[in-house]
């Protein structure tokens, strides 16, 4: 199986990001939000996001870089069939370790985690 993203895994459109908003459910936990949406395709599509003033660009795109590789090292454990807008806001950086558990405990919390991986 294929784990790196592709161009169809990737949320580009503004007419699909804001259907995400409108229609999708939301959860969050300090410091992120996570919006789910049905997108009625075969695959999941993945956009983030962090807010207006989180940091310069080394560190918007080091936390998009940590989303998307939770991402692709998890998206068998994900459903499929679902938009998902990660929004990230600013505030104390977290290691990578605690970030992934975060990420985890958001999937589960809106339901569309399917198992816990064993390690």
């Amino acid at each position: 199986m294929r784990k790196n993203l592709t161009k169809l895994e990737i949320i580009r459109k503004k007419p699909d990001i804001d259907k995400v908003f409108r229609r999708g459910q939301s959860v969050s936990c300090r410091g992120m939000k996570l919006i789910t949406a049905p997108n009625g395709l075969e695959f999941s599509r993945i956009i983030v996001i962090p807010v207006k003033h989180y940091g310069n660009s080394v560190e918007r795109n080091r936390i998009r870089r940590q989303v998307k590789e939770f991402w692709r090292c998890s998206k068998e454990y994900l459903m499929s069939g679902f938009d998902f807008v990660f929004l990230v806001y600013p505030g104390k950086v977290s290691d990578h370790d605690k970030q992934v558990k975060k990420l985890i405990n958001l999937c589960v919390e809106a339901g569309v985690y399917l198992s816990i991986p064993e390690k």
